[in-house]
Protein backbone atom coordinates (compact mmCIF):
# COMPACT_ATOMS: atom_id res chain seq x y z
CA UNK A 1 0.00 0.00 0.00
CA UNK A 2 2.70 2.34 0.77
CA UNK A 3 4.13 1.60 -2.74
CA UNK A 4 1.04 2.69 -4.21
CA UNK A 5 0.57 5.32 -2.25
CA UNK A 6 4.38 6.79 -3.48
CA UNK A 7 3.65 6.47 -6.89
CA UNK A 8 0.67 7.98 -7.20
CA UNK A 9 1.15 11.38 -4.82
CA UNK A 10 3.48 12.36 -7.70
CA UNK A 11 0.83 12.34 -10.45
CA UNK A 12 -1.12 14.86 -8.52
CA UNK A 13 -1.21 15.61 -4.93
CA UNK A 14 2.68 16.46 -5.11
CA UNK A 15 2.75 17.18 -9.17
CA UNK A 16 6.19 18.61 -9.30
CA UNK A 17 4.61 20.99 -11.69
CA UNK A 18 1.62 22.05 -10.83
CA UNK A 19 1.52 21.42 -6.76
CA UNK A 20 5.13 21.57 -5.67
CA UNK A 21 6.60 24.10 -8.80
CA UNK A 22 9.74 22.62 -8.22
CA UNK A 23 12.14 22.47 -11.75
CA UNK A 24 10.34 25.41 -13.41
CA UNK A 25 13.51 25.45 -15.39
CA UNK A 26 12.34 22.93 -18.59
CA UNK A 27 8.93 23.93 -17.23
CA UNK A 28 9.11 27.49 -19.20
CA UNK A 29 11.68 26.96 -21.27
CA UNK A 30 10.49 23.94 -23.63
CA UNK A 31 7.24 23.77 -23.11
CA UNK A 32 6.06 25.83 -26.69
CA UNK A 33 5.46 22.75 -28.20
CA UNK A 34 4.00 19.37 -27.60
CA UNK A 35 6.87 17.22 -28.83
CA UNK A 36 9.41 19.34 -26.36
CA UNK A 37 7.27 18.35 -23.37
CA UNK A 38 7.19 15.00 -23.72
CA UNK A 39 10.72 14.72 -24.77
CA UNK A 40 11.70 16.94 -21.77
CA UNK A 41 9.32 14.68 -19.36
CA UNK A 42 10.74 11.48 -20.79
CA UNK A 43 14.33 12.62 -20.34
CA UNK A 44 13.88 13.98 -16.64
CA UNK A 45 11.75 10.57 -15.94
CA UNK A 46 14.93 8.38 -16.84
CA UNK A 47 17.69 10.33 -15.49
CA UNK A 48 14.75 10.77 -12.44
CA UNK A 49 14.15 6.73 -11.53
CA UNK A 50 17.66 5.58 -12.56
CA UNK A 51 19.37 7.93 -10.63
CA UNK A 52 17.06 7.61 -6.96
CA UNK A 53 17.04 3.58 -7.57
CA UNK A 54 21.18 3.72 -7.69
CA UNK A 55 21.21 6.43 -4.57
CA UNK A 56 19.11 4.18 -2.57
CA UNK A 57 21.30 1.30 -3.74
CA UNK A 58 24.49 2.96 -2.00
CA UNK A 59 22.89 5.73 0.19
CA UNK A 60 24.75 3.29 3.19
CA UNK A 61 28.28 3.67 1.35
CA UNK A 62 27.71 7.27 1.31
CA UNK A 63 29.65 9.88 3.65
CA UNK A 64 27.20 12.18 4.98
CA UNK A 65 29.81 15.09 4.29
CA UNK A 66 29.70 14.07 0.74
CA UNK A 67 26.23 13.08 -0.32
CA UNK A 68 25.58 15.71 -2.34
CA UNK A 69 28.18 15.96 -4.28
CA UNK A 70 27.63 12.00 -4.79
CA UNK A 71 23.97 12.14 -5.63
CA UNK A 72 25.33 15.06 -8.34
CA UNK A 73 27.79 12.31 -9.76
CA UNK A 74 24.76 9.74 -9.79
CA UNK A 75 22.42 12.04 -11.75
CA UNK A 76 25.05 13.33 -13.89
CA UNK A 77 25.74 9.86 -15.38
CA UNK A 78 22.35 9.35 -16.20
CA UNK A 79 21.73 13.02 -17.19
CA UNK A 80 24.72 12.35 -20.00
CA UNK A 81 23.44 8.96 -21.48
CA UNK A 82 19.87 10.60 -21.75
CA UNK A 83 21.70 13.51 -23.67
CA UNK A 84 23.94 11.07 -25.50
CA UNK A 85 20.71 9.12 -26.69
CA UNK A 86 19.10 12.17 -27.35
CA UNK A 87 21.57 13.21 -29.89
CA UNK A 88 21.71 9.97 -31.70
CA UNK A 89 18.37 8.66 -31.93
CA UNK A 90 16.36 12.57 -31.96
CA UNK A 91 19.04 15.06 -33.59
CA UNK A 92 15.99 17.12 -34.02
CA UNK A 93 14.48 16.96 -30.46
CA UNK A 94 18.07 17.26 -29.38
CA UNK A 95 18.92 20.38 -31.24
CA UNK A 96 15.60 21.81 -29.72
CA UNK A 97 16.00 20.98 -26.39
CA UNK A 98 19.84 22.40 -26.34
CA UNK A 99 21.53 23.25 -23.12
CA UNK A 100 18.18 22.31 -20.97
CA UNK A 101 19.09 18.30 -21.47
CA UNK A 102 22.62 19.14 -19.49
CA UNK A 103 21.03 21.00 -17.30
CA UNK A 104 18.69 17.98 -15.92
CA UNK A 105 21.64 17.83 -13.48
CA UNK A 106 20.71 20.64 -11.61
CA UNK A 107 17.10 20.42 -11.91
CA UNK A 108 15.53 20.39 -7.88
CA UNK A 109 13.76 18.02 -8.59
CA UNK A 110 16.03 15.50 -8.80
CA UNK A 111 18.36 15.97 -6.93
CA UNK A 112 15.28 17.19 -4.06
CA UNK A 113 13.81 13.33 -4.36
CA UNK A 114 17.32 11.73 -4.16
CA UNK A 115 18.08 14.21 -0.57
CA UNK A 116 14.18 13.77 0.74
CA UNK A 117 13.48 10.14 -0.77
CA UNK A 118 15.59 8.19 -2.21
CA UNK A 119 18.42 8.80 0.64
CA UNK A 120 16.17 7.50 3.47
CA UNK A 121 13.84 4.87 2.10
CA UNK A 122 14.32 1.51 0.43
CA UNK A 123 14.88 0.76 -3.41
CA UNK A 124 11.53 -0.22 -4.24
CA UNK A 125 9.58 2.20 -2.29
CA UNK A 126 12.24 5.64 -4.15
CA UNK A 127 11.77 3.60 -7.43
CA UNK A 128 7.86 3.84 -6.98
CA UNK A 129 8.66 7.54 -5.78
CA UNK A 130 10.68 8.43 -8.58
CA UNK A 131 8.42 6.83 -11.16
CA UNK A 132 5.21 9.08 -9.94
CA UNK A 133 7.11 12.17 -9.29
CA UNK A 134 8.92 11.15 -12.62
CA UNK A 135 5.64 10.71 -14.56
CA UNK A 136 4.02 13.72 -12.81
CA UNK A 137 6.17 15.70 -14.40
CA UNK A 138 6.04 14.41 -17.48
CA UNK A 139 2.01 14.54 -17.93
CA UNK A 140 2.60 18.47 -16.54
CA UNK A 141 4.81 19.21 -19.19
CA UNK A 142 2.99 17.73 -21.97
CA UNK A 143 -0.64 19.07 -20.73
CA UNK A 144 1.36 22.70 -20.38
CA UNK A 145 2.42 21.99 -24.18
CA UNK A 146 -0.50 21.07 -25.70
CA UNK A 147 -2.29 23.94 -24.59
CA UNK A 148 0.44 26.69 -25.58
CA UNK A 149 0.70 24.29 -29.05
CA UNK A 150 -2.89 24.67 -29.43
CA UNK A 151 -3.00 28.21 -28.89
CA UNK A 152 -0.07 29.83 -29.88
CA UNK A 153 0.13 27.61 -33.24
CA UNK A 154 -2.96 26.04 -33.83
CA UNK A 155 -1.53 22.55 -34.24
CA UNK A 156 -0.73 19.44 -31.70
CA UNK A 157 2.73 17.43 -32.12
CA UNK A 158 2.51 19.48 -35.21
CA UNK A 159 -0.58 18.19 -36.77
CA UNK A 160 -2.65 21.47 -37.55
CA UNK A 161 -6.09 20.86 -35.27
CA UNK A 162 -7.82 24.33 -35.67
CA UNK A 163 -8.73 25.41 -39.19
CA UNK A 164 -7.71 28.58 -41.71
CA UNK A 165 -10.14 30.77 -39.28
CA UNK A 166 -7.98 30.25 -36.48
CA UNK A 167 -5.90 33.28 -35.74
CA UNK A 168 -2.55 31.70 -33.59
CA UNK A 169 -1.82 34.08 -30.51
CA UNK A 170 1.32 34.19 -30.62
CA UNK A 171 2.46 34.88 -26.90
CA UNK A 172 1.60 31.61 -26.27
CA UNK A 173 4.68 30.22 -27.85
CA UNK A 174 6.89 32.82 -26.27
CA UNK A 175 8.31 32.78 -22.70
CA UNK A 176 5.75 34.65 -20.94
CA UNK A 177 2.92 32.50 -22.63
CA UNK A 178 4.74 30.09 -20.35
CA UNK A 179 4.05 31.98 -17.50
CA UNK A 180 0.37 33.28 -18.02
CA UNK A 181 -0.57 29.39 -19.20
CA UNK A 182 1.03 28.26 -16.24
CA UNK A 183 -0.59 30.10 -13.76
CA UNK A 184 -4.16 29.79 -15.11
CA UNK A 185 -3.73 25.89 -14.69
CA UNK A 186 -2.25 26.17 -11.04
CA UNK A 187 -5.12 28.42 -10.37
CA UNK A 188 -7.30 26.85 -12.00
CA UNK A 189 -6.16 23.31 -10.18
CA UNK A 190 -6.09 25.17 -6.37
CA UNK A 191 -9.71 26.18 -7.14
CA UNK A 192 -10.70 22.45 -8.13
CA UNK A 193 -8.92 21.11 -4.93
CA UNK A 194 -10.30 23.99 -2.64
CA UNK A 195 -13.99 22.95 -4.11
CA UNK A 196 -13.47 19.17 -3.75
CA UNK A 197 -12.16 19.34 -0.23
Amino acid sequence: MKIWKDFIKGLWEENPTFRLLIGMCPVLAVTNAAINGVAMGLATLFVLVCSSTIISLIKNLIPSKVRIPCYIVVIATFVTIADLVLAAYFPDIHAVLGLFVPLIVVNCLILGRAEAFASKNTVTRSFFDALGMGLGFTWALTFLSIIREVLGMGSIFGFRVLGEWFTPFLIFVLPPGAFITLGIIVGLMNTFTRKTA
